[in-house]
């Protein structure tokens, strides 16, 4: 009987699998462990909150993107998985710190009771006549001081343990940190760390009156090339944007995946012709890479950004820089893709640039 149970659990695990294979090549998605994750459970209904989400978007369209599917996890899945950890680690830290009270506690009982013998051995010593009791007395006192010392000796080393572990928690913390504030495809920050560091650097400008401009990139065609080349091609040309950016970025810049094949650069202390500049290194440094692919040898010819540049005014918020980055990205989509395009007086620019040749230089792409 138990072993007619193990082989229907086999079964429904691999009827839930071949499903969750189905919903991927039907969506187009990354056969990737955490988009298997997501279509396995929405296969098994294990999470009715994900089903509806999922359903939600599959009445309004055909197929869930990849930037949805990648939200979807990161609320879904990531957000309990981090808050779990963070739970165990609090709990450790919380051992930890009972630990040392008590350590701290017997180490206080410890030096109160050896004050009581030297003021005990205070006061007899005046009393005492004869050296035997005087040797008996010191003797005592050594016994008592080579505890005390034994006693402040283990505490030390207790200690010294307990920071070493919590030192250790603590960069597991940060570690949980980093995670959550990494695109887990591309490496470089994703969207909820753009946000952060967008509010952090908008206060620090009001503060220091200095510059802040934003980039907006955006990969020309990348859903042609997605639908011609594969989806695990597209990931390897989004990785090789994402560590064009972040090559071409310093100091308190700030590298990140915006959403999709679109991505954002935030430079702080940096003017509106400076900004336009890296963002046509950026430009550049992409357009110059030509993509083959490993397997095959393949050309699969080059790849090229729109990029939008805007700074931030007085009177702006988050959202109308954003929303005056993305329409210079437009502008720069208008005007032939593979360009820069800025703001001029807080508008999208309305010219456009004409392409420079491009220096040839391949890149394995897959």
């Amino acid at each position: 009987m138990e072993e007619k149970y193990k082989n229907s659990d086999m079964h429904r695990s691999v009827e839930l699998g071949e499903k969750a294979l189905g919903y991927i090549k039907y969506n187009q998605t990354s056969a990737t462990p955490d988009g298997y994750e997501l279509w396995f459970n929405f296969a098994s209904g294990m999470k009715p909150e994900l089903n509806e989400r999922i359903k939600t978007l599959l009445s309004d369209n055909p197929r869930i993107t990849q930037e949805q599917l990648d939200d979807i996890y990161a609320q879904y899945f990531l957000g309990g998985e981090v808050d779990q950890r963070m739970e165990e680690i609090s709990n450790q830290v919380s051992v930890e710190l009972n630990d040392i009270i008590d350590m701290v506690g017997n180490s206080l009982a410890n030096t109160e009771s050896y004050s009581e013998s030297l003021e005990v051995f205070t006061s007899e010593l005046a009393d005492i006549k004869d050296e035997g009791s005087l040797r008996m007395m010191i003797s005592s006192m050594a016994a008592a001081t080579f505890e005390m010392a034994k006693n402040s000796k283990e505490l030390e080393t207790n200690l010294a343990r307990s920071k070493d572990q919590i030192d250790q928690l603590n960069n597991s913390i940060e570690t949980i940190r980093a995670e959550t504030m990494t695109d887990a495809l591309t490496g470089i920050a994703n969207r909820k760390k753009f946000d952060s560091t967008m509010d952090r650097e908008t206060e620090n400008t009001r503060t220091s009156g200095e510059n802040l401009c934003l980039l907006l990139c955006d990969i020309d065609f990348f859903k042609k090339f997605n639908d011609t080349h594969g989806h695990q091609t597209g990931d390897q040309v989004l990785r090789l944007v994402a560590g064009i950016l972040n090559s071409n970025v310093k100091g308190r810049d700030l590298a990140a995946r915006y959403g999709g094949e679109e991505f954002a650069v935030i430079l702080p202390n940096t003017s509106l012709i400076d900004a336009s500049i890296v963002a046509d290194q950026i430009r550049r440094a992409v357009a110059m890479k030509e993509l083959v692919k490993k397997s095959t040898g393949e050309k699969l010819g080059r790849i090229t950004l729109s990029i939008g540049v805007a700074t931030l005014h007085d009177d702006d918020t988050i959202e109308t820089i954003i929303d005056r980055a993305d329409k210079c990205l437009y502008a720069a989509k208008d005007a032939g893709r593979n360009n820069v395009q800025t703001e001029i007086n807080g508008q999208p620019p309305v010219i456009k640039e004409n392409e420079q040749a491009i220096e040839s230089e391949s890149h394995n792409a897959a």
